[in-house]
This record gives structure tokens, sequence and C-alpha cells, in this order.
């Protein structure tokens, strides 16, 4: 799996800093090399977003500066911490002043294959995702503009923009380039990836092979809708969570009466590494949403029908959680702590 090698990354862009001031010396920058995890299926980059090394560390820049947020006290890793797998490890993130947000904060793991963004599809497109945090009130509660105005006058920025997009910051080069960084956080190495598509057939245990069968068979049903190579199939589902939501998920997007608390299926992958669960963070353990699955909901109107209670025995509910954790993969955040 290759890494983000930021050391080699941090010389090229101080070797670019003064590719503006002789055209005939410009440094080339050069696309962003991404390795497919094994079990991974390939994906195609858009022609007019290309991953390059110079975008890449730009936007790596600024998603760890604070310089985005309206007092400058919040960055995006303020939410998307490494230490918890780019989660924040609490029900509901805070923002700027400790507002607190909306939801519960979604790892950002594996973004470069997900067909939709947020836990209530509000975009497809992961530039204009960007925008969100930035521009709402209790998380940065900056405009895109002034913010692109307040890095333009910063050395740094001013230079490695010229070098990476060959213009100055702007609201584009902001949201293309933390695009372009959030699109290189793959995550595929897992203990369950090396024993299913490495060949290590000692890296799952006797019981958590057994929380894997668990999984993957017709008592369970779990791959009804965490299937697929991330552990989701992206569906927007009513898991019957309350009887009465406070937060009706998709129908903020929709308007549609029958998406009341329907939420994205969220991936699975690195699943143990990133509680508390759940859109609002109800759910503080893994034990706890298994139990959830296992009772069968709270049976509201629109619960999805693939919620029935499906009466674990308590070793069946330990098996599948071991099997849960051993789709953790540490290596991909390593290179940030």
């Amino acid at each position: 799996m290759k890494r983000i090698h930021l050391l080699s990354l941090i010389v090229v862009v101080l070797n670019c800093f003064s590719c503006k001031n002789d055209d005939n010396n410009k440094t080339e920058d050069a696309l962003y090399e991404l390795e497919i995890p094994l079990g991974f299926p390939a994906f195609s980059i858009e022609e007019d977003k290309p991953i390059t090394n110079l975008r890449v560390e730009l936007g790596r820049m600024l998603f760890f500066d604070p310089v985005l947020s309206r007092d400058s006290s919040i960055s995006c890793a303020s939410c998307h911490q490494p230490q918890h797998f780019f989660t924040d490890g609490l029900a509901i993130s805070k923002g700027i002043e400790d507002r607190e947000g909306f939801r519960n904060t979604p790892s950002l793991a594996n973004l470069i294959y997900s067909p939709v963004i947020f836990s209530d599809g509000g975009t497809d497109n992961l530039e204009l995702q960007v925008l969100a945090p930035i521009e709402d009130h209790n998380e940065m509660d900056f405009n895109i503009v002034d913010a692109a105005n307040r890095i333009a006058n910063i050395d740094k920025y001013r230079e490695l923009s010229l070098c990476a997009f060959d213009r100055k910051p702007d609201p584009f080069v902001i949201t293309r380039s933390i695009a372009a960084f959030e699109k290189t956080l793959l995550s595929g190495n897992s203990p369950y990836d090396q024993y299913e598509f490495q060949g290590n057939l000692n890296a799952l245990s006797e019981e958590e092979i057994r929380g894997k069968e668990l999984f993957f068979s017709d008592k369970a049903k779990c791959t009804s809708c965490h299937s697929g190579h991330l552990f989701s199939n992206f569906s927007f589902e009513n898991i019957g969570l309350y009887q009465e939501y406070e937060d009706i998920g998709r129908a903020r997007i929709t308007f549609l009466f029958s998406d009341e608390g329907k939420f994205k299926v969220p991936s699975l992958r690195n699943v143990a590494a990133t509680p508390p669960y759940m859109h609002d963070g109800s759910k503080a353990s893994l034990a706890e949403v298994i139990e959830h699955y296992s009772t069968g909901g709270a049976g509201h109107p629109f619960q999805s029908t693939l919620v029935n209670p499906l009466n674990l025995t308590d070793q069946e509910k330990s098996d599948l959680e071991v099997f849960l954790k051993a789709l953790t993969d540490s290596t991909w955040v390593e290179p940030f702590l």
C-alpha cells in the first residue's frame, strides 16, 4: 500500500515556491501515485480533476490549518482527527465557539469510492462537500470567498497555489486541493484483507472466522446493506433507530415523507476505531449496535423490511463483534500520527 510521504512532498513544495519567478525553470507537478488496495476495484479520475503531488500537499496543509474557519480556531482535522481514524470520537461534533454541530462525524477513509457524500446524500461531489463545513454556521462559520482572500495573503499558500493550479488561491483552489488530499486516504490493509486477499490464513482467529461466516450468512443478512469492498451498498435505510426521529435524514434532501429517518449505509471499514455510532452518535459501542439489530429495531413506520429480529445468541454476538474489529486497518493513519 502506498502511503503519503509527507517529508518528500514538503521538499517538493519548498523547491516549487520559486516556480513562478522564472517560467523557464518552472517545476513540473507530477501525478500522485495512488495504489489500489488488493481486493478493491479500479476507479477512474476525472480528466478535469487530476490528483497531483502539489495539489495533494496543498490540500493536506489546508486540511490541518485552522485558517479556513472564521476565527481561525478549528480546521477540518479538528473533527476528522487521524488518531480517531479521521473522526473525532464525539457523539456530535463541535465547531467554532464550541457550537454543537448537526450529526456524528464520519470517517474519510476511501471517499474516492463513495458515490454519495454526507449521511443524507446531500451531494455526490467531493469538491462541493468541502464548502459545507466551511460555510456552516455551527462548524467553521466562514465564507469561502473570504477564506480564499485570507489564504491568498499567505506566501506559502499563494505560491503553492500558483505551482499546483497556475492561479492564485480562490474557492476553486481550496475545494479542488482539499478534495485531492481526501481522495488519497485509502484504507484496505486490515486483518480481514490480509486473510481474504493477501493469502495470510493466520490473519484471523477462529472466533473472527466464525464472525465472518455469520456476517455473510443468511441468518445475519448483514450483506443485504453492508456489501462490497467497502462493506456498504450506499443505499439509504431507516433502521428503526427511533419510533420518532428528530433528524429526518434523507427526507431533508428529497422532501419525501417516506424518506424520514433514512440515512446512508456507512462503510464498516475501521468501524471498531470510530465510536460512537449512528447519525447522532447514540450507540456508544459495537455491542450496542449489534444488540439493536438482534432485537429488530424500534418499529418506525418506514423502518426497512431488511431490519428484523435476528435473535442472536451471546456467542454469535461476540463472534460478530470480533469480526468487525478485524476490519480495522491502522496503517493508513500512521503517517499522520
